[in-house]
C-alpha cells in the first residue's frame, strides 16, 4: 500500500502571526490535510516565529533591511522555498510588496488574504476607509497573488456588517474572525486540487470564480 505524501506549507508573517496559528491547529487536528513545513519573516521580532518555533515547525527569518533591493530579498525567498520544496506558499500577515521575481516561481500557489471586499480598498487601512466611506458592510478576500498589488483573483469573501458606533479597531476585531475561517478553506480546496489559477481566472471544480469571490457561507466547504 503506498501512501500519499502529505503536502508542505510555507507561511510568510510579518507580525503575532495569528493567521498562521490558525493553519498550524488545522493541520495538527486534520482540518487541513497539510503540514507547515516552514515559517518565514521578514521581521527577526516578529512574535510568530516563536509561536512557530513552540509548535515544533522550522522557521527563517530573512530581514529585508539586510538587502538593496527588493527584487534582491525576493531572490532570497525564493531561494529558501525552493530548498525546503513546499507545495503551496500562505502570505500571513506579511507586510512586504513583493515583486515578479517571487511570484512568477509560484505563481498559481500563492495565497493571500487581504481585509477588504476586494477589489473595494487594496492596500492599507482598509477599516477606516470602509467607515469613511459610509460603507455597511466590510469583510475580507482570500486571492490569488499576481503582480498587481491586491489584484489577483479573489477565491473566496466573508462580509460582516458595519454598526452604529464601529471604529476601525471594532470592525478589525471581527474580521479577523472571519479570516481565520476561510483562509484554511481557500488552501484546502487548493491541495484538494479543486482550485486552480488559469490566463481566464481563478476556477473551483472547473468552474469560474465570480470576480468578487465565492461568498462565505456557514456550510462552505
Amino acid at each position: 500500500m503506498t501512501h500519499r505524501k502529505q503536502a508542505r506549507l510555507a507561511i510568510l508573517i510579518s507580525g503575532r502571526g495569528s493567521n498562521m496559528q490558525v493553519f498550524i491547529n488545522a493541520c495538527a487536528s486534520g482540518d487541513l490535510d497539510a503540514q507547515v513545513g516552514l515559517v518565514i519573516s521578514n521581521n527577526p521580532d516578529a512574535a510568530g516565529l516563536q509561536r512557530a518555533a513552540e509548535a515544533g515547525i522550522a522557521t527563517c527569518c530573512i530581514d529585508h533591511r539586510s538587502y538593496s533591493s527588493r527584487e534582491d530579498f525576493d531572490q532570497a525567498l525564493v531561494e529558501q522555498l525552493n530548498s525546503t520544496q513546499v507545495d503551496l506558499v500562505i502570505l500571513a500577515g506579511f507586510m512586504r510588496i513583493l515583486t515578479p521575481v517571487f511570484i512568477a516561481p509560484f505563481a498559481g500557489r500563492l495565497l493571500n488574504i487581504h481585509p477588504s471586499l476586494l477589489p473595494k480598498y487594496p492596500g492599507l487601512h482598509t477599516h477606516q476607509r470602509a467607515l469613511d466611506a459610509g460603507d455597511s458592510e466590510a469583510g475580507v478576500t482570500v486571492h490569488f497573488v499576481t503582480a498587481e498589488l491586491d489584484g489577483g483573483p479573489p477565491i473566496v469573501q466573508a462580509r460582516v456588517p458595519i454598526v452604529p458606533g464601529d471604529t476601525a479597531a471594532t470592525l478589525a476585531a471581527r474580521v479577523i474572525e472571519e479570516e481565520h475561517v476561510i483562509y484554511p478553506v481557500a488552501a484546502q480546496w487548493y491541495l484538494q486540487g479543486r482550485l486552480t489559477l488559469t490566463d481566464q481566472g481563478a476556477y473551483l471544480d472547473g468552474n469560474p470564480i465570480p470576480v468578487s469571490g465565492i461568498a462565505h457561507t456557514p456550510d462552505l466547504r
